[in-house]
């Protein structure tokens, strides 16, 4: 029957996961360690240290131990809004007359809006315990700045946020938000840091880009003491976090005999899509399931489907790490879109190892499709989804009508990362038509392609 499977899937307190699962500890092939661009050679703790908290550095560098204690504290934080739940697309299937059955994780039901929550908690909880004053980050669609200022506000520490210029200027709201929890609020690239001043010599009109806050931000932590810097995507450590998603949804899931046959998340830096699948993926690698993963990623910054498999500057400025990612080159600097979370120009090591040895797939799509997903999901099923999310609804409806040509009865999974509410100009542009879609010509690739680091070693 088909509502045997209620709407909504809640887990009880007692189900919530007690074990954050870090995924590296089962790949057969690790991710690649972060490389001091000055001596090429493994960072060490030590040297890591420098910029971000001791314990964070001990849980990116882990990739032995596949389960790793949530803290007391953090457990207790999470239950103010966890655990989030599993809804049932019943309507959206019902519109699109699809054999499928489309299920979807909502990580929005908090005051940032998003799944960024998870991770700034245990990252300013770290902070906390080390005796900081303070740390800082960058921010792009805001919705890790917004986390990110709750949670330090949660501690009483203080936070800098270097925010995307088009961003700043688009999502003026999402900027008030986070100076309301305390944080002090910087367009991106600024004239407040020495790598944005010589970033805006050389692109004086740019809109800026993820690579260049976080090049303002971690050179703001390194010259003040008392402060580090935390992320919201990317580093192992963040993925380690936000696999309570995909935890609980499995959790959920096995509750209900449920196993998906494709699971979809967007992809700008990695954090939503490692979260969501680590425990399927997990299940893949040990060959105890099989499952069809698909990352979502927008055409204006295409790095897993048109980027470069090689080690590469994490920021714009170059005074970051390297690491070995899908990247498009760290100069570069994607058109002003409105999917603001996903402009980063590379992806997590964790996921580009496991998309480089063929465990799951990517595809990249255009602007004005993803809102006229948005606008279909907002309108059959009632929520109003962050540009980011977007994308893996486009993807998710794309596979329910390959159904229903196919006739085929698939599960289909995907993470509905958070809610547009301060997305409302880039609703206003796709309502007005006004709206374009924007893809990379060759030649602007390989500008930023031309900045990659040569080494021995680093051919691509």
């Amino acid at each position: 029957m088909r509502n045997e499977i209620p709407y909504k899937i809640y887990l009880d307190e007692n189900e919530m996961p007690k074990k954050w699962y870090n995924i590296r500890a089962d790949m057969k092939n690790k991710p690649a360690p972060l490389l001091n661009p000055e001596t090429l050679k493994p960072m060490t703790a030590k040297e890591l240290e420098a910029v971000f908290c001791e314990e964070l550095v001990q849980q990116e560098l882990n990739d032995k131990d596949p389960y790793i204690d949530i803290p007391d504290e953090i457990q207790k934080f999470y239950k103010m809004y966890r655990p989030s739940p599993l809804v049932r697309a019943y309507c959206l299937e019902e519109k699109l007359q699809t054999p499928a059955k489309i299920y979807y994780k909502f990580e929005g039901n908090n005051t940032s809006g998003s799944h960024k929550l998870n991770s700034a908690i245990a990252q300013a909880y770290y902070a906390k315990k080390q005796g900081l004053k303070g740390v800082t980050t960058e921010t792009g669609a805001g919705q890790w700045g917004t986390a990110l200022s709750m949670a330090c506000s949660y501690f009483d520490l203080d936070c800098k946020v270097y925010m995307v210029k088009v961003s700043y200027e688009q999502k003026p709201f999402r900027r008030e938000v986070m100076r309301t929890y305390g944080a002090s609020v910087t367009p991106s690239p600024s004239n407040s840091t020495q790598v944005g001043r010589k970033i805006l010599k050389q692109h004086p009109n740019t809109s800026g880009s993820l690579g260049c806050a976080i090049s303002e931000a971690v050179e703001v932590a390194t010259t003040n003491e008392g402060y580090r810097y935390v992320l919201g995507s990317v580093l192992n450590q963040v993925l380690l976090h936000q696999s309570i998603i995909g935890l609980e949804t499995k959790t959920a899931m096995d509750k209900f005999a449920i196993k998906p046959d494709v699971i979809i998340g967007c992809a700008g830096g990695g954090s939503n899509l490692g979260g969501l699948i680590a425990p399927f993926m997990g299940e893949k690698i040990k060959g105890n399931a099989d499952y069809e993963f698909i990352a979502v990623e927008p055409a204006s910054c295409p790095s897993f489907t048109r980027g470069k498999f090689a080690y590469d500057f994490c920021d714009t400025g170059m005074v970051c790490p390297l690491a070995k990612m899908y990247t498009l080159g760290s100069g570069f600097i994607p058109s002003s879109n409105h999917a603001g979370g996903l402009r980063y120009h590379g992806m997590s090591s964790t996921l580009s190892q496991l998309y480089n040895d063929g465990l799951m797939k990517a595809v990249a799509v255009e602007q004005t499709s993803v809102f006229e997903a948005a606008q279909k999901f907002a309108r059959i099923e009632g929520i109003l989804p962050a540009p980011e999310s977007s994308h893996a609804i486009k993807a998710a409806i794309d596979e329910a009508l390959k159904c229903k040509e196919t006739g085929e009865e698939k599960t289909i999974l995907f993470g509905l990362t958070g809610t547009g509410y301060f997305d409302m100009v880039a609703y206003q542009k796709f309502n007005d038509n006004e709206m374009s879609d924007y893809i990379p010509t060759d030649d602007d690739l390989k500008n930023g392609f031309d900045n990659i680091p040569k080494f021995p070693g680093n051919e691509f």
